[in-house]
């Protein structure tokens, strides 16, 4: 019973980073929704950004103080700084042109390219030797083919649409509101490119950052804070009308608030818990998920047709994950017989160091024995 138990344990630590990543994208799943509706309503996309992240950092600053205080750096000039940088690529920027691509191309579009995400970021990872690659050994070809086998299945659903799968009932929730979008995709496409080389720089940074601040807590809670004030400094110059500040307690009250407490607090800070434990590649690798569920819940939920392009690229994606996850399971083994191979050689070479002894003792009362 006792090893049963503990066998249950070791498995749930072991999976328990592949678990809470995929609870961050159905996360992100429910927030597409509801600020889609928000948006619809008239909420300002900037406006939005930086109240999200006011909530956000007022959500976290109480667990941060009192669970991180002993475990929290002094914060220096120069790590504030970085903070700083961190907050502007991870938030305020990115999310920002981000939002403002919405309006000039379509969510599907925007939505697929962020799955590209994960593939700057190993690359990047590669480049930067945070990621070990061995192109010969079957778990670094896993980890090569499943990457491009993701991105081969986020460009079939964003290529490929196919025949549409009839609903079999109406809209159980039906999305109001003015949806109109104005069309510039040279325009939208840029931007969207640019959020996310600047989102995969952010990850990669994550993991620098980290290592002089191991507080998630305290990060999370700073970036949200830094974040709103520069996200609030920008939309101050873009958004001239007072009347875009005021919120109703509406469905855009609520995707502050949903948005606040649990995408920029409560995932930021399992984001980076899974950046320290697995790497920011692991954690960008889970990405195309959302974009599957978004799809299926569209489908069931919002009564939207779902084409068999979005099926099959849906499927091609699950496939690279699966590589990918494999790939750097078998890492994490080779690293750990690595870690037990020197204890293993230390221990066989005291135990020859022993027997050398102790013949070496039996020799001299066998000489002794003779002499006498």
């Amino acid at each position: 019973m006792t090893l049963a138990t503990s066998q249950i344990r070791r498995t749930c630590r072991r999976y328990k980073p592949h678990f809470l990543m995929a609870l961050v994208q159905i996360g992100y799943t429910i927030l597409y929704f509801i600020t889609e509706a928000a948006f619809n309503h008239g909420l300002n996309p900037h406006v939005f950004i930086t109240y999200r992240h006011f909530v956000g950092g007022l959500a976290t600053l109480p667990f941060a103080y009192f669970l991180e205080r002993k475990l929290r750096p002094k914060l220096t000039w120069a790590l504030f700084l970085e903070i700083f940088v961190l907050s502007l690529l991870g938030i305020s920027l990115t999310l920002n042109m981000y939002f403002t691509s919405l309006r000039y191309t379509s969510p599907t579009f925007v939505s697929s390219m962020v799955n590209t995400i994960a593939s700057m970021t190993f690359v990047t990872a590669i480049c930067l030797r945070l990621e070990h690659l061995d192109a010969k050994s079957p778990r670094g070809i896993a980890k090569i083919v499943g990457t491009v086998v993701s991105l081969a299945g986020v460009t079939t659903m964003t290529l490929y649409k196919g025949h549409a799968i009839r609903n079999l009932w109406g809209a159980l929730i039906h999305l109001q509101g003015s949806s109109a979008v104005h069309k510039s995709w040279l325009k939208g496409s840029i931007l969207t490119v640019a959020s996310c080389i600047t989102w995969s720089i952010w990850y990669i940074m994550q993991a620098f950052t980290l290592k002089r601040y191991p507080a998630q807590l305290s990060l999370t809670t700073w970036m949200s804070f830094v974040g709103g004030a520069q996200s609030a400094v920008f939309t101050a110059f873009v958004e001239q009308k007072t009347s875009a500040w005021i919120i109703g307690f509406d469905i855009k009250f609520w995707s502050i608030i949903y948005s606040g407490v649990v995408c920029s607090g409560l995932i930021i800070f399992i984001q980076l818990w899974c950046t320290e434990e697995k790497g920011p590649v692991f954690v960008t690798m889970f990405n195309p998920l959302s974009t599957i569920m978004v799809a299926l819940l569209a489908y069931f939920v919002f009564g939207e047709r779902l084409y068999m392009g979005s099926i099959m690229g849906g499927v091609i994606v699950i496939v690279g994950l699966y590589l990918v996850l494999w790939g750097k399971e078998r890492d994490k083994e080779c690293r750990e017989q690595a870690e037990k191979q020197p204890d293993s050689t230390y221990d066989k070479q005291n135990g020859a160091r022993e027997v050398s002894a102790t013949n070496n003792g039996e020799k001299d009362e066998m000489k002794e024995f003779y002499a006498v």
